[in-house]
């Protein structure tokens, strides 16, 4: 996992001012956490994170490379909107599997990845979580998700983490175009893999590439492909990949 910085989004204001902006709906706090993104106008990632309901505010949990720009884009559109943005000083939540104990949150984008918490206490250890994320295709932060990402074409929606029933939000229109008049020719999809290779690697099919390489755990991979162009005969530098997996 990579390292995670929590922000603080408070005010009267805090629930509508995220409501306009992100890709899920926020009134889903009221039955635990959400998976969200922030996009480009165009459409394209910026950052994603979880929300939490807080007391009397929400809390943002993102990687911490993402933190202090997204607190800086979330300023920017904050206007005469009544609410405060922080960094707070939680960092790394605890972790675990099965089912969320008392006073954690159960992970939305899949039941495999259990629980996450906010209060001090410690992680689950020997977790494979790169193998859990493997498993069912979960993007991670700066690794699979990049600002080259659609929202769908990483697979938000079998995520849970985008609404299409919300209204408006930034990027709004071209995810909702994606979703009703395209079929996708791209996207993250698990692959099977004999060998390895580096993250970032480009996968080829008879000399021409058809996709990219990312995290690889017990025989599988999340790869990025070209659905089009993807079949028998892929390798990535020695590593020879199938598809389906």
């Amino acid at each position: 996992m990579t390292d995670r910085t929590v922000l603080k989004v408070s005010g009267k204001d805090r629930e509508s001012f995220l409501q306009g902006l992100v890709s899920n709906d926020v009134k889903g706090l009221k039955d635990g956490m959400v998976y969200a993104a922030l996009l480009t106008p165009q459409g394209k990632y910026l950052a994603d994170f979880l929300l939490i309901p807080g007391k009397g505010s929400i809390l943002i949990d993102v990687a911490t490379d993402l933190a202090r720009s997204l607190a800086q884009r979330l300023t920017m559109y904050k206007l005469r909107a009544d609410v405060a943005i922080e960094i707070t000083d939680v960092v790394s939540p605890a972790r675990g599997l099965g089912d969320a104990p008392e006073g954690a949150f159960a992970d939305p984008r899949h039941p495999d990845l259990g629980w996450r918490a906010y209060d001090g206490r410690d992680s689950e250890s020997g977790v494979d979580w790169d193998a859990i994320r493997v498993a069912h295709c979960i993007p991670e932060t700066g690794i699979e998700l990049t600002q080259d990402s659609y929202l769908l074409e990483a697979g938000f929606e079998r995520l849970h983490g985008v609404d299409f029933r919300k209204g408006c939000y930034v990027g709004q229109e071209v995810t909702a175009r994606m979703k009703h008049k395209t079929k996708l020719k791209k996207g993250l999809a698990t692959v099977a893999i004999s060998g390895a290779a580096p993250v970032g690697t480009a996968i080829t099919r008879d000399g021409k590439t058809v996709g990219t390489l990312f995290t690889q755990a017990g025989g599988k991979a999340i790869a990025y492909l070209r659905f089009d162009r993807a079949g028998p005969g892929m390798e990535a530098e020695g590593a020879l990949i199938n598809w389906p997996a």
